[in-house]
């Protein structure tokens, strides 16, 4: 047994030492995913079910665990070796700028850009009166074509009066409220929680509906301190890390 820290088998045999059989093959398979490498395709649950002398039930189960984790994808009808996750760091960086970091493509597909009326909670976070207009955005993440989250943002048409003409959707709109707006980015506030995505989200994602999501609430400032957008992020929770650098 690796009694290394952080080797998962030293962490996943209880005090007890009975190992569940599906953790036995998880582990097993963690070692065919090392040998194929990032998209090789693994064999078929009947074929591992034969090689490990188990149930298909058993194999079945240690896959949707790596499938949780973000070890392995599933690609057609076959199960093929994931590379790493996404590290997006929380800092006043836009999405576009964090994946681009990691040498990935970074884009965005629109799913809607409507004018709404702002309630009274939306209102008071982004300093506007109940009933002002205010965009709303509604966007799919892309890494390198693959789609990884969804991203609703809400700004001030008064902020932005020529957004549904002048802005390019699959852009980042930091870089436009830069560039075209004279509207710098000073200060954000954001909120992280565990959460499972509606049919809807899924669908748009193109992930399953018991698949973990990491999701962030985020209110951004400009330079002066007055409010410019609010921003729900919803993150495929198997294909992304948040990191921070903390300073005592």
């Amino acid at each position: 047994m690796d009694a290394s820290p952080d080797s998962p088998v030293r962490s996943g045999i209880p005090e007890h030492g009975r190992v569940p059989k599906y953790y036995a093959v998880k582990t097993r398979l963690s070692a065919v995913l090392d040998e194929l490498g990032e998209g090789g395709l693994l064999p078929t649950e009947r074929d591992l079910a034969e090689r490990f002398g188990v149930a298909r039930e058993t194999v079945r189960q240690a896959l949707r665990e790596l499938l949780l984790e973000g070890r392995v994808r599933r690609l057609g009808r076959g199960t093929v070796v994931a590379g790493p996750k996404l590290e997006q760091p929380l800092s006043l960086a836009s999405y576009t700028e964090g994946v681009r970091l990691q040498g990935r493509r970074p884009g965005r597909k629109l799913i809607s850009l409507d004018r709404a009326t702002a309630d009274a909670s939306l209102a008071g976070q982004l300093g506007l009166a109940t009933g002002d207009p205010v965009w709303h955005m509604e966007r799919v993440l892309l890494a390198d074509d693959e789609r990884v989250g969804i991203e609703s943002t809400y700004v001030g048409v008064a902020r932005a009066p020529r957004l549904d003409r002048d802005f390019d959707p699959g852009s980042s709109f930091y870089a436009f409220a830069r560039e075209r707006l004279g509207i710098a980015v000073g200060e954000a506030e954001e909120r992280i929680e565990t959460v499972l995505a509606t049919p809807r989200e899924a669908l748009l994602i193109g992930t399953p509906p018991a698949l973990p999501m990491l999701l962030i609430h985020r209110l951004s400032r400009d330079t002066e301190g007055t409010p410019l957008e609010r921003v729900r992020a919803l993150y495929r929770g198997d294909r992304f890390s948040f990191t921070t650098h903390l300073r005592g």
